[in-house]
């Protein structure tokens, strides 16, 4: 028998959340053109296919071989600039590995292909401006991190800001200043950033301060973030080292950093002078299928992809780095600046409708648990970007976020049921202002629908699969949903109900009273 859940108008207040509460990153790479994650075939995506493991026998790097060269993706495209306007305005970040690395040619010095030794790539200046006029066209704030490689410093010589003050400078001399800063990207993993060669967690606690006393004294309108680490010790133990009794053998983890070298949240922060405005780091609900041999412990197969545990890994995170938080940054925000179904670019049905309960659990349940910004990984690259690469067609994931930035408000309300299997409801103030509330009730079973009686009439948004789980489309109350001529967004309307509804099995509704 299907789980019942009843939906009330008097509920407690938790507390405001950040009105850019969801946005996206832009990775370097796609700015400048690189590798990144290889793009699955359609079997894959069916699940027909196996995804291959990485192959050792041949030396070399492996997970080489799980990357493919992409070029640039056209910032100024006008399918793109109106599919992420539609989502408000959100924090742009462009960041990643890559950006560890990238040298900033904006006089032009290198020819396509080549960088200055010590770099991996560099950033033309006609790139950074079309991405600078992205963020202007679709209202948004730009938030990046810097290069922090051999070609910039040794390990033993401090950074220096001789390339961040270009694209500070240009930045807000374009009127598109950089409002938010990492100093670089995932540091916990010191052999495998880009760092320099030797780089030391000492070292770079010596560099986040001077890098942090170079933005607050030239850009200080620029809000300094991080760590931007992705360390899973902070999921076993508090900030004391103490372990967490319940969760300790949960299996929750960050990615992939676990089964790389890595120092841990308190090596990064530890001694540093000068303080965060906001905490930060990275999380995915463990790896893809192309990292599941090398770590089967943090990999979830389809079949789990609605199980508690899976689902449950986002407010475990959220819950044990709020408190790394409270030390590092008492009374600050919390972003997740790096945030997807699985590190190593995604599993298999990310570009499916089986992603979108994920998504929308991780959204409400780390609005319950405190105040900040998911950027989601990424707007349109790889299996997980809400828009296919190259065409920008969205998948199922864009229209369920862009259902929750137009009916979920900024505060979160007590919903009064617990998180259950068949029944993950989550409620916020209406986004349109109005009295009353919207809710959205996620039901994770596989089998069983779930039964929810509503207090008077409501307008109801109903989510499903397109006939399949891993559909490539998204039904909204039995209407498909895709573009129109014109890449006109289709009619996102709620159909009146009233007594009791049904929410299909693997069902994602909202109910706006």
């Amino acid at each position: 028998m299907g789980e019942f859940v009843k939906l009330s108008n008097g509920l407690d207040k938790i507390r405001d959340v950040n009105p850019r509460l969801v946005s996206y990153n832009v990775e370097m790479t796609e700015v400048t053109g690189g590798t990144f994650w290889k793009a699955y075939t359609d079997a894959q995506i069916d699940g027909t296919e196996q995804v291959p493991p990485p192959d050792f026998s041949k030396g070399g790097n492996p997970l080489a071989a799980m990357h493919q060269w992409y070029d640039p993706i056209d910032t100024t495209n006008p399918r793109l600039r109106k599919l992420a306007k539609e989502l408000g305005s959100c924090w742009v970040r462009v960041s990643g590995t890559w950006a560890t690395k990238t040298y900033y040619d904006f006089a032009d010095e290198y020819p396509a292909g080549t960088a200055p030794e010590g770099y991996q790539n560099v950033l033309k200046k006609e790139q950074w401006i079309n991405l600078l006029d992205f963020v202007k066209a679709v209202d948004g704030k730009l938030k990046i991190s810097v290069a922090n490689c051999d070609g910039l410093h040794t390990h033993d010589e401090p950074w220096n800001p001789s390339q961040a003050k270009l694209i500070f400078d240009l930045s807000r001399e374009y009127g598109v200043p950089v409002e938010a800063v990492e100093f670089v990207n995932e540091p916990n993993m010191l052999q495998n950033t880009g760092f320099p060669k030797d780089y030391t967690a000492a070292d770079f606690r010596r560099d986040q301060d001077i890098f942090h006393k170079w933005v607050r004294e030239n850009y200080p309108e620029c809000a300094i973030v991080g760590p931007s680490d992705t360390d899973p010790m902070a999921m076993q133990v508090d900030p004391d080292g103490k372990p967490y009794n319940e969760n300790a053998d949960s299996g929750a983890s960050a990615g992939i950093a676990e089964a790389l070298p890595y120092c841990t949240t308190a090596d990064l922060l530890d001694g540093c002078t000068e303080k965060l405005d906001v905490f930060s780091y990275h999380y995915y609900n463990g790896v893809s299928e192309r990292m599941a041999a090398m770590m089967p412990s943090a990999f979830t197969p389809a079949e789990g992809a609605m199980s508690e545990e899976y689902l449950g890994m986002a407010g475990h995170c959220a819950s044990c780095f709020a408190l790394y938080r409270d030390k590092y940054c008492p009374g600050g925000e919390m972003w997740v600046t790096e945030s997807g179904d699985a590190g190593a670019g995604g599993h298999t049905w990310a570009s499916t409708y089986l992603e979108v309960p994920r998504t929308l659990n991780e959204i409400g349940h780390f609005a319950t648990v405190t105040n900040g910004v998911i950027f989601h990984n990424t707007l349109a690259s790889s299996d997980y970007g809400w828009l296919k690469h190259g065409t920008f067609v969205p998948r199922p994931s864009y229209f369920a976020v862009l259902l929750w930035k137009k009916l979920m408000g900024d505060t979160v309300l007590a919903s009064g049921e617990a998180i259950r299997p068949g029944a993950h409801v989550f409620v916020h103030s209406r986004k349109d202002g109005k009295e009353g509330v919207a809710y959205l009730v996620i039901n994770t079973s596989w089998e069983e629908t779930t039964t929810v009686e509503l207090p008077k009439a409501a307008e109801v948004y109903a989510l499903t699969g397109n006939g399949k789980m891993r559909s490539r489309t998204m039904l909204l109350n039995g209407k498909e949903l895709v573009l129109g001529e014109n890449d006109e967004i289709p009619e996102l309307t709620g159909v009146t109900m009233e007594g009791t509804v049904e929410v299909a099995p693997g069902g994602c509704t909202f109910f706006v009273l």
